[in-house]
């Protein structure tokens, strides 16, 4: 088996379009075709001795054992290893269901999908499933608990910590998008200028001053004493010689920690006596980045956290550090293991409580205890192990949120307002917490900026506490909003074209616009990035951006096919077109399947947005049974009975009726502009411009922009190097036109033809190539077209071979032509600059070049190079090493 690709779906796809987060894995059975599970001597007996939890699993028969049934009867190794993918993320406590297998159009390769919890792991099960499987098959033993384990190390080095985990959680639950922004805590939650951050429980609110108050304890501890907050008595010092004032002055018992220590590092508790305290004193040193110490009475009573967020108390919890109690008979470690059974226990964070390890530090503490590990402690006897109560650490907590004191309450909500700090966790010492810290002798010993959650989100004892919801609530108050609107497009042709002139009628209305195209990513006019940018990384990076309040995404075919969209909704979804172009790539073999995957874009609309639909197009307009969102229509023809039934159910649709672009809501028309008026369509001329247009003035109607807003936008949006680079780029020279068209598939060809056919030239010259990742019959049809297009052929071909050789495409193509013409007159340059030089050479007065080229930024420079020589006077034409036509 040969594991071809693996890649993991952002945001809806096209196998899955909502409800899961997938690894798609291209898997090349190779001879294994012809052996099914059931012609594998001793498969099936392997592989419910391996994983008899998989009897749990249906498949498609719907039943449990369903699975076993397909194996039994004979089901392709896929299939089997799908499912292998799923159990293994289960059994390393990821649970996780949804999977398919299907052809991928070639012989025993298939399409495995499956979901997945953390991607990293995904991609590891993927891998380690084809690997059990092929020890399966081959009768040999296989270690299963490394690679389970593996996967729990995986999974923590990379999920989101609890507390970030359950404000992403509250937002999702709340349709606030969100953008991990590093590998560790920094989220984004929302989009464009819309968005908030948090990084754990800080917030982009959060003040740094008091992040920096709370991070020194001396200021902090200053500025309650201050405002007659009850805090120990203390000192801070920075050498081992003011240690004995320090005691003397504080008084015994005490604790020693560092000034700016964290998670409980660098203390020492209950200190008695000086040697203890110098001993404290140098540990608290090895903690401590500024080498300040603080020395202040150790106070007895229950350690308490209260978390204020937003300046209101929401929980608070009593926390105990990880401990054994004996039984008289058992050894400290048989009572660690016994309490790590537990089954709440688990791996770092996977479950509510962490286990229990030994280290050094428990070592110690046991030690200071009069123990060793393997004693045996008496019955009844509590032996702590930690030396702080954190969650992360082995230690417990009880929710004791209902009886704060209100003086408490009081107190912990105006040190929220001190400290000046939006989330805060606050730790009290004390013997009973219903009660005012004056009355106990407690104090407040500590004020934490970004506390932990956990806690409070699964207490070992008592009820949780959903304290995610009230940071949701500071940061996206009723009335505000997370999203910016996102108008997503997608189709065979003209998808960058109506990207680019929605993106300028949003640019014109005011706002602040980020729109990927096949060209780049350009944020407010700026190009950021070059290159094909229609995949999700794109997306995500135009709605990351801050200072973007209005989206468009150019979505194509390849970025859905290999990770996804990047987002999870859209506002509008629009579908240009859908006609043959790279089928046989990536398992789409048929236009059909090709219309599902671009299908996804308007399944993709939020329920209150609007899939705005080709009308014209049999299975662009099929796509609206598939959808939960509201429909809009467009077309060329007004009498278009789809056009017609919409009009009378009250629809919105944009129609080009008598020479004008319209807009209609049922049978109301309203005309935005001539077509002739518009420049885009050149005069009229350009069919297939006027066809970009009618969604695009559907967009801006549905966003609020009115006629005088279109009609202008329509009217400055002129087709340029600039403004539209590679489409429709016509260049005057003195004795001829070049015309640079990015058409690069039949359809393009044939739209370009419609409109060249309207234009006069006394000889009309293409210049042509193929493309690698095409079919040879759409590298024929493109040679044949080019022979009806044009009076003279060119075919270079020097770029994107993609698989193919140099000779196989330009024969492609030249069979094409033959084919239709065996007489065409046609020139094999391979140099694409020197195809356009020898083109310019010999045109004749009034010709026509077009030039169909797919690395638009190489033939803009040349061409505009050209015309720079003839306004200079300075034709100076490279003709070396140009070939004969043949």
């Amino acid at each position: 088996m040969k594991i071809v690709s693996i890649n993991a779906m952002r945001g809806p796809n096209y196998w899955s379009v909502r409800r899961h987060k997938l690894i798609v894995m291209v898997l090349d059975l190779e001879k294994m075709e012809e052996y099914p599970s059931n012609k594998v001597d001793g498969f099936s007996e392997r592989l419910k001795a391996m994983f008899p939890s998989m009897y749990s699993h249906r498949c498609s028969e719907g039943c449990e054992g369903g699975f076993f049934m397909r194996v039994d009867e004979g089901t392709w190794m896929g299939h089997i290893i799908e499912h292998i993918a799923l159990e293994i993320q289960t059994l390393a406590d990821m649970d996780t269901g949804f999977g398919r297998t299907r052809g991928y159009g070639e012989e025993g390769v298939y399409s495995v999908v499956f979901s997945y919890i953390e991607e990293n792991v995904g991609r590891y099960a993927a891998k380690a499933a084809v690997r059990i499987c092929e020890a399966l098959i081959n009768g040999e033993t296989y270690d299963l608990d490394e690679d389970i384990q593996e996967m729990r190390k995986l999974r923590e080095s990379s999920r989101l910590g609890p507390s970030t985990g359950s404000i992403v959680a509250e937002a999702e639950e709340r349709g606030i998008p969100w953008i991990r922004l590093n590998q560790y805590s920094l989220v984004q939650l929302g989009y464009g200028a819309n968005q908030k951050r948090i990084q754990a429980t800080v917030t982009s609110e959060t003040s740094s001053i008091g992040v920096e108050l709370a991070c020194d304890k001396e200021d902090t501890k200053y500025l309650l004493e201050q405002a007659e907050v009850e805090v120990p008595k203390g000192d801070i010092i920075r050498r081992e010689r003011s240690l004995q004032d320090a005691c003397d002055y504080v008084g015994y018992p005490l604790v020693i920690k560092p000034i700016d220590g964290n998670h409980g590092r660098g203390i020492t508790v209950n200190i008695q006596n000086y040697e203890d305290a110098l001993e404290g004193f140098k540990h608290a040193k090895n903690s401590s980045k500024s080498g300040a110490i603080i020395v202040e009475k150790f106070i007895t009573g229950e350690d308490y956290r209260l978390l204020v967020i937003n300046n209101k108390l929401v929980a608070a919890a009593i926390r105990t550090p990880a401990h054994v109690i004996g039984d008289g008979k058992s050894t400290v470690q048989e009572l660690i293991d016994e309490v790590n059974k537990d089954p709440r226990r688990g791996y770092g964070h996977e479950k509510v409580l962490t286990q229990i390890t030994v280290n050094e530090l428990t070592e110690t503490i046991i030690k200071d205890a009069g123990y060793t590990i393997d004693a045996v402690i008496k019955k009844g006897e509590r032996l702590i192990l930690k030396d702080t109560a954190n969650l992360s650490t082995g230690g417990t907590a009880k929710d004791v949120t209902d009886i704060v004191h209100p003086a408490n309450v009081f107190m912990v909500e105006r040190i929220s307002k001190i400290i000046d700090l939006d989330i805060c966790g606050i730790d009290i010492m004390t013997t009973d917490i219903s009660k005012p810290l004056s009355e106990t002798g407690g104090a407040v010993l500590e004020v934490n900026a970004g506390p932990g959650f956990r806690m409070h989100l699964a207490p070992t004892e008592g009820l949780p506490r959903n304290v995610a919801a009230p940071v949701i609530d500071k940061l996206f108050p009723p009335g505000a909003t997370s999203r910016i609107p996102i108008i997503a497009i997608s189709g065979t042709n003209g998808k960058t074209t109506t990207t680019r002139l929605i993106a300028h009628m949003a640019k014109m209305k005011g706002y602040n616009v980020g729109y990927t195209t096949s060209d780049g990513v350009y944020i407010q006019n700026r190009l950021l990035m070059t290159g094909d940018c229609t995949g999700p990384a794109s997306a995500e990076f135009v709605l990351r951006d801050p200072t973007v309040d209005f989206a468009v995404l150019e979505s194509a075919r390849g970025g859905l096919l290999r990770a996804g969209l990047g987002f999870k909704h859209c506002d509008i979804g629009i579908v240009t077109n859908v006609a043959a172009d790279h089928l046989g790539l990536k398992g789409i073999h048929t236009v059909e399947q090709l219309a599902k995957v671009k299908g996804v874009i308007p399944e993709t609309v939020s329920p209150e947005g609007t899939a705005i639909l080709n009308a014209d197009d049999d299975l662009v307009y099929a796509m609206r049974k598939n959808i939960e969102c509201n429909v809009a229509l467009f077309s060329l023809d007004e009498e278009n009975p789809r056009i017609k039934a919409m009009q009378k159910r009250g629809g919105l649709s944009a129609i080009y009726e008598n020479g004008y672009i319209t807009i209609c809501r049922g049978e109301w028309k309203m005309r935005i502009i001539k077509a002739v008026n518009v420049p885009l369509t050149f005069g009229g001329k350009a069919t297939f411009m006027i066809q970009n247009v009618l969604p695009a003035v559907l967009t801006a109607y549905l966003k609020g922009f009115s006629i005088e807003d279109m009609k202008m936008s329509l009217e400055t949006f002129i087709p340029s190097a600039t403004q539209t680079p590679g489409r429709m780029n016509l260049f005057k020279f003195k004795n001829f036109q070049i015309l640079v068209d990015y058409a690069h598939n039949p359809a393009g060809m044939r739209a370009l033809k419609s409109f060249t056919d309207n234009l006069e030239a006394s000889v009309k010259i293409g210049i042509i190539a193929g493309i690698g990742d095409r079919r040879l019959e759409d590298n024929n049809e493109m040679g044949s077209i080019a022979a009806d297009m044009f009076d003279e052929v060119i075919i270079r071909q020097d770029k994107r071979l993609r698989g193919k050789t140099e000779e196989e495409l330009i024969k492609m193509l030249d069979d094409g032509i033959k084919k239709r013409d065996p007489n065409k007159k046609t020139t094999i340059i391979p140099s694409e600059r020197d195809a356009i030089l020898h083109a310019v050479k010999h045109a004749p007065k009034d010709a026509l070049i077009v030039l169909c080229s797919d690395v638009i930024p190489d033939a803009l420079n040349l061409v505009k190079e050209l015309k720079e020589k003839e306004a200079n006077e300075l034709y100076e034409f490279t003709t070396d090493n140009i070939p004969n036509q043949h």
